[in-house]
């Protein structure tokens, strides 16, 4: 039996959406792996400042201070006069997007996001370069559709395939990317979805791995499988992740609410004042500002005394909600990635010295970071391939698949939303506010 006109229609309108995520993808992976460079280059850059700031004293104290200063507050007043939607992670405003919502200026988002980018997280904010990965990939999409004169539905696939080539970019994973698409951004599996998603992601990893190379993020030693005897032991940690994360979302949200406040700071004078407070940081200590690679890196390396490792999480537990307040483009995940290693590696190390026969505190340290994510995000399988592909970890699959269990179950008791729900919410109260 012959196929129908409409079928091949179908067929021809699906190679071509398929076509075009491999576009999509090429094109943010070239962009935002461009991004990571400068992120990176931006790091190195104010180490530097910072070491020879030393050398002058006084002087080189107020330098960083003010020099930190200036480029946050630079970053907020890029993001408030020109691009009100590059402020923050910009998911929400991809997942409002993909709903239906006003795709707003993309080429005016995607550069404020590029460049407030740089100059908000190279200053030193604890914020993460997915958030601006995922909105640039929402608006090279939203180009290359209009560009192809690509209908609403076919606009939305390609918008949420492009996300997602971001976050594959951002972190050097793929699969998560694609995961990402289809659990968090649209929350539901579509047979078209699922293959551009895939396509985008794909094709973004093969522009981007020329220029930040193959080899995961993270490098952790290989980790054994620690028998399903622990399973109860990873269920713990996942709870103990879920009450951190229940904290520490409520401490964003708290953050944001302040900076909500009227009669507060105007939006420059108030990022100014937070990037004061993280040069003053820098200056104390370089290596705890930033997005937080190293400290992820060192986490997960079994590196520093428990009281060190104490110390920093409370400090970037207050760092990251009082960054993100600043209203400068930056994402969640990359801070979080911190915190959930760091809760891992206390966990495991407290538990080797009751039962000195468990798994390393690193094994704990991998299933913490995927555990606390899952936490906040209340997207597991995003977490779980994120831990995988950023730390080459495939044998701790089922503790991970255990504590995200427990910190699912134990976030859905406790009633609070996923964090991107909530600041979906907020951005919807602060619209109706302003109209």
């Amino acid at each position: 039996m012959a196929p129908s006109p409409d079928q091949d229609e179908s067929r021809a309108g699906t190679l071509v959406l398929a076509l075009l995520s491999l576009l999509v993808g090429c094109v943010t992976g070239l962009v935002c792996a461009v991004f990571r460079l400068l992120l990176q280059q931006a790091d190195a850059l104010r180490d530097e400042f910072i070491a020879r700031a030393h050398q002058e004293g006084l002087l080189g104290l107020l330098l960083v201070v003010a020099g930190a200063a200036g480029a946050t507050a630079v970053a907020a007043a890029l993001v408030s006069r020109i691009s009100p939607a590059a402020a923050g992670s910009g998911i929400p405003e991809v997942e409002a997007a993909i709903s239906g919502g006003e795709p707003g200026r993309p080429v005016r988002t995607a550069i404020v996001k590029f460049v407030g980018g740089v100059l908000a997280i190279g200053s030193g904010l604890a914020l993460g370069r997915e958030g601006p990965s995922v909105q640039m990939g929402h608006s090279i999409a939203d180009v290359i559709g209009r560009l192809f004169r690509r209908g609403q539905v076919d606009a939305r696939v390609l918008f949420a395939a492009g996300a997602g080539a971001g976050l594959a970019t951002a972190f050097n994973a793929p699969i998560a990317g694609a995961v990402f698409v289809l659990e968090e951004l649209l929350r539901r599996f579509d047979t078209r979805t699922a293959a551009a998603a895939l396509g985008a992601s794909a094709s973004a990893i093969a522009v981007s791995r020329v220029f930040v190379g193959v080899a995961p993020d993270f490098a952790v030693p290989a980790q054994p499988f620690p028998g399903f005897a622990t399973v109860p032991v990873h269920v713990t940690l996942g709870v103990l992740a879920a009450l951190a994360a229940a904290a520490y979302t409520r401490a964003v949200m708290g953050a944001l609410a302040v900076a909500d406040r009227p009669g507060g700071l105007p939006v420059t004078a108030r990022a100014a004042l937070i990037g004061g407070g993280v040069g003053l940081l820098a200056w104390l200590a370089p290596q705890w500002v930033g997005g937080g690679d190293a400290l992820t890196q060192q986490t997960l390396l079994n590196a520093g005394s428990l009281s060190t490792i104490a110390l920093i999480f409370v400090i970037r537990f207050a760092l990251g909600p009082i960054s993100y307040a600043a209203g400068t483009p930056g994402g969640l995940f990359a801070p979080m990635l911190v915190l959930g290693a760091q809760i891992g590696l206390v966990f495991g190390r407290l538990y080797g010295e009751w039962f000195p026969a468990g798994a390393s505190p690193t094994a704990y340290a991998v299933v913490g970071l995927a555990a606390f994510f899952t936490a906040v995000v209340r997207a597991p399988l995003t977490g779980i391939c994120l831990a995988v592909e950023m730390t080459g970890s495939v044998n701790l699959l089922l503790p991970m698949l255990a504590a995200c269990f427990g910190a699912m179950v134990v976030m859905n008791l406790l009633g609070i939303p996923p964090i991107y729900d909530l600041l979906r919410e907020r951005a919807e109260r602060r619209l109706r506010s302003a109209g």
